[in-house]
């Protein structure tokens, strides 16, 4: 079975990061850069299927040189190849037209099964598993939080807030994964060492065949037009207590409409 698995460095949701105030696109040059989260569960799930099924695991990775620091620590933890989509005309790219470059990577590799993650912590719009649905014309089963494959048929939980829909399709089909799906495995030293010799294959927007004049944010469909940073924490409140804290506090809470 072949699948591949859609991976995106993103900055650190937990440190700091920022937008640079030319062109209002997130800074990736000097952020601490990581494995979108949710990716990290798309490429457990991909290796458990392999590990069933057989077959291999590729990464298809769009974003800028730094993005191999993502490309390896995904092979490190099992993944056998990578495709690495990078150009400098893909800078400031919106949804839409990335969906268009990986849906292009895509049609040059063999896949039965697609898996991503449902969201990336910097952007947020869960809406690139539903584009390449479309746009390459295959099942899209969201959500998961379980997927079995059997045959030419995939099975997923869709995960909801009063359980769960059990959802199926014919393969090939492309299925966006929650972090309840499973624990995504820590790479080994042998599995780090393995990942140095395992092939990466670079291409640009000309390989994919696309004009890189109808991608990157001069033509995006949506940009950012402002921000502002967050406003600096208020000082705190003291309630002394002299036999009355308790009513003070109740007030305060009050005040603030907490209670």
């Amino acid at each position: 079975m072949d699948i591949v698995v859609l991976v995106k460095q993103v900055p650190d949701s937990g440190g700091q990061r920022a937008l640079d105030p030319q062109d209002n696109t997130v800074v990736r040059a000097t952020a601490d850069n990581v494995i979108n989260e949710m990716d990290e569960y798309a490429i457990e799930e991909a290796l458990t299927v392999k590990e069933a099924h057989g077959g291999q695991v590729t990464i298809l990775t769009v974003g800028p040189d730094t993005a191999t620091d993502a490309i390896r620590k995904a092979l490190s933890m099992g993944a056998d190849r990578a495709v690495h989509v990078s150009d400098p005309a893909i800078h400031g790219a919106c949804a839409p037209q990335t969906s268009a470059i990986i849906a292009a990577a895509l049609s040059q590799l063999e896949y039965d099964l697609v898996l991503c993650g449902a969201e990336s912590t910097d952007g947020q719009v869960s809406v690139m598993p539903a584009l390449l649905s479309e746009r390459l014309g295959i099942p899209h089963l969201s959500g998961a939080r379980k997927l079995t494959v059997e045959g030419s048929t995939a099975r997923v939980e869709r995960q909801t807030d009063g359980g769960y829909w059990l959802l199926e399709a014919q393969l090939p089909a492309i299925v966006s994964t929650w972090d309840t799906i499973n624990e995504p495995r820590y790479p080994s030293f042998k599995g780090i060492m393995a990942a140095k010799k395992k092939p990466v294959e670079t291409r640009t927007l000309a390989d994919l065949g696309i004009d890189p004049a109808t991608i990157g944010l001069a033509t995006a469909t949506s940009r950012v037009v402002d921000f502002a940073g967050s406003p600096p924490k208020g000082a705190g409140v003291k309630v002394s207590d002299e036999g009355d804290g308790a009513e003070k506090l109740v007030g305060f809470l009050a005040e603030q409409k907490l209670v």
